[in-house]
C-alpha cells in the first residue's frame, strides 16, 4: 500500500497538485475537524465508487490511518484502484504538524 506523510500532503496542497482527498470518517468526526477532503464515510464507499477519481492520485484518510488503510485494501482488491495513498497517522498526524 502506498502511503503519504502529513508533511508530503501539506506540500501537495501548497503546490496545488491535482489530486483527490477523501475523508472516510463519519460525519460527526468530519464536522469536528476536517482538512478539506471530500467526505465519503467508510460504510458508504461501496455505493460511491463513482466519486473516486481514477485519473489522479487519491489520498484517503481517517482519524489515525487504520480505517483508510482498510478502505484502500478493499478498493485495490475488489475494484482495481491503483493510485490510492493512505495518509500516515491520519488527521491526528496532520493536526500535529
Amino acid at each position: 500500500m502506498k502511503t503519504i506523510s502529513a508533511q508530503e500532503l501539506k506540500q501537495w496542497i501548497a503546490e496545488k497538485k491535482d489530486f483527490q482527498l477523501i475523508d472516510c470518517r463519519e460525519t460527526f468526526e468530519f464536522d469536528d475537524y476536517n482538512i478539506g477532503g471530500e467526505l465519503i464515510p467508510m460504510n458508504s464507499i461501496p455505493s460511491n465508487l463513482d466519486r473516486i477519481r481514477t485519473d489522479v492520485d487519491v489520498v484517503i484518510h481517517c482519524k489515525s490511518g487504520v480505517r483508510s488503510a482498510n478502505v484502500i485494501h478493499w478498493l485495490n482488491e475488489n475494484h482495481g484502484f491503483t493510485k490510492l495513498f493512505n495518509l500516515e497517522g491520519g488527521v491526528l498526524a496532520y493536526k500535529s504538524i
